[in-house]
């Protein structure tokens, strides 16, 4: 064996010469990223410590001189060094991070520029250390992800298989960060991927335990809260429950537009770029030091005011019912302003954290104001805080799914599943009343990619008109009189039909409208030659159906005929925009079986 021969070449020539399946060569991958993800979520949490540490331990001991003043020049201090860092190396590396991966997945074949992830991992521990409201499973998703896209590189393998190991990565950071591995899956599937399968399922799943073991070895099997156990007091505590998810679907919408508001005010401002994140910490530090819990992650232990350990956060005391209503509000909505002027202004760190801590402040001030104006009602506050969590992060992040895993295997309780799905459904339905988008997708339309769009056009121009059309489509006679017409249009439902000439060319198409049209007509026998459009518009059957709905889009009718290339009086089918509704939903539903 050459010893100076690339490690990649080397397992690619012994893989070859073991010749395994494309099952056992993915299983392998799989557990590869899904390793690689468990580790780099011990290292990403170790570094968040360190920071928190260094910034709020030892920083008490370097501003002594400023007392508690202190913690508000620590977010000026992170943005400075982060900031920077970001400007030079990586712009990509600032915000969320799940939009990039949903972008590359979507659009880009599944690859991820591997330098993005590594000073993704650096400056989003910096951020959430020096008091950045953000979270810090956003950035992990995206090192996982890029680690997979790594991988399918260095193997040169083809996008799917790319797309698949980008899939694994991001369900091993969540499953790793959250103690949640199938809530890792539904999140990679739900939110990043968007659909609620892949042909590579298994390996998508093997990936999120195998991070979850890893995460397991070094930081421990707890969930990532600790909840008591919960129950309904009476079904009618449902309606409630109902009113909270609606509540939670406006608040995510309120949310959502005044965060991307937020972010358009800081592009404005005419101050160098790498300068901005420093500028929102200003603001950070102002609200942090009246109200500590809005800096970081807000669960968990981390270093506090004075530089001390807290062993527990602000999300632990609301899903415990121990925090007042005026807190609770002032917590709600500083943290909406401190997680948008965090990521607005240029920072590093995930929004799934803030949204669990939004909700459950939301959870709390309803519960507290329901028991005030309906005694006996609330069961318990905390329980609301928890249904509030999933029912926000549902309607911001549209992953209803995700969100009742992610609770059931975070808090190990089953007790509330009812009001929790009841909950989340309606949030969901109430924020998609207003708006498509949830935050992530909303962000890339922002950057010009329409994810909704891209998902539907690609694959309809997968489809040929040949395809989609309706083969032994009725015709009509050119010399049959319109009162004939009138009675075949009642019978068999259509809106229109091919007209033919007595060999069967084509000859035109007529229409309901026509017919509607010509009721006014003073010429006695009206015939079907008369009505009829002459010269049609047509598709070939080699066509996309896609450029079929464009034709049919911009004339505004609703069938089209399909003739020969060579002859365009020969006459194959009829195209309608049922036909290729109905060719897309085979079409997608053909795609998840084959994958």
């Amino acid at each position: 064996m050459k010893s100076n021969e690339p490690i990649v070449e080397r397992l690619q020539r012994v893989l070859g010469r073991l010749s395994p399946s494309e099952s056992t060569k993915g299983l392998a991958l799989a557990i590869a990223v899904g390793v690689a993800a468990g580790l780099g979520t011990v290292a990403f949490r170790w570094m968040i410590k360190g920071f928190q540490w260094v910034f709020f331990a030892k920083g008490a001991e370097a501003f002594s001189v400023l007392g508690s003043y202190y913690v508000i020049i620590l977010p000026i201090i992170g943005g400075l060094v982060f900031g920077p860092i970001i400007y030079f190396l990586a712009r990509e590396a600032k915000g969320e991070g799940p939009p990039d991966v949903m972008k590359a997945v979507a659009v880009g074949g599944g690859r991820i520029r591997a330098r993005v992830a590594a000073i993704k991992i650096v400056v989003s521990s910096i951020c959430i250390g020096s008091g950045g409201s953000v979270g810090p499973e956003g950035p992990i998703l995206q090192i996982g992800s890029a680690v997979g896209s790594a991988v399918g590189q260095w193997f040169k393998l083809p996008d799917e298989w790319l797309k698949t190991l980008v899939l694994c990565g991001a369900a091993g950071g969540i499953a790793a960060i959250f103690n949640a591995p199938v809530a890792g899956v539904f999140f990679a599937l739900e939110v990043i991927s968007r659909r609620d399968t892949t042909r590579r399922l298994f390996n998508v799943m093997v990936s999120a335990i195998v991070a979850e073991y890893v995460a397991w070895a070094f930081l421990g099997a707890n969930p990532a809260f600790t909840v008591n156990q919960y129950t309904l007091r009476s079904y009618w505590e449902i309606v409630p429950y109902i009113v909270l998810g609606i509540l939670a679907g406006l608040l995510a919408v309120g949310f959502i537009r005044f965060f991307f508001k937020v972010e358009d005010f800081f592009n404005s401002v005419k101050v160098p770029a790498l300068l901005k994140p420093a500028l929102g910490g200003i603001a950070i530090g102002i609200m942090g030091y009246y109200y500590s819990g809005i800096f970081g992650v807000g669960y968990e232990g981390t270093y506090g005011m004075s530089g001390l350990f807290v062993s527990s956060g602000p999300v632990d005391a609301m899903l415990a019912g121990q925090i007042g209503l005026g807190i609770l509000i002032a917590l709600l909505f500083l943290k909406i302003i401190a997680t948008s002027v965090t990521l607005g202004s240029g920072g590093s760190g995930g929004i799934f954290a803030p949204s669990l801590f939004i909700g459950a402040a939301l959870g709390g001030v309803f519960a507290l104001l329901a028991d005030k104006l309906f005694p006996g009602l609330i069961s318990s506050t905390g329980a609301y805080s928890l249904i509030g969590m999933a029912a926000f992060f549902a309607a911001v992040l549209h992953g209803p799914l995700t969100a009742i895993v992610l609770l059931v295997e975070m808090t190990r309780d089953i007790q509330l599943l009812l009001p929790l799905m009841t909950a989340v459904v309606v949030a969901m339905l109430t924020a998609r009343a207003f708006s498509k988008y949830s935050i992530y997708t909303l962000r890339l339309k922002r950057s010009g990619v329409d994810i909704h769009e891209e998902e539907v056009v690609p694959l309809m121009k997968t489809i040929t008109v040949e395809e989609a059309m309706t083969r032994d489509f009725p015709t009509v006679l050119h010399t049959m009189p319109v009162s004939e017409l009138v009675t075949k249009l009642a019978e068999t439902g259509h809106h229109g039909f091919p007209v033919v000439d007595e060999e069967g060319h084509l000859f035109g198409v007529v229409t309901l409208t026509d017919v509607e049209s010509s009721r006014h007509s003073n010429i006695p026998n009206l015939k079907v030659d008369d009505i009829a459009t002459k010269s049609p518009m047509v598709a070939y059957p080699d066509q996309s159906v896609y450029d079929a709905l464009m034709k049919l889009g911009a004339n505004d009718v609703g069938r089209i005929p399909v003739v020969d290339r060579n002859d365009r009086t020969r006459l194959l089918g009829v195209l309608r925009r049922h036909d290729i509704i109905n060719a897309y939903k085979k079409k997608l539903m053909g795609d998840i079986a084959s994958e």
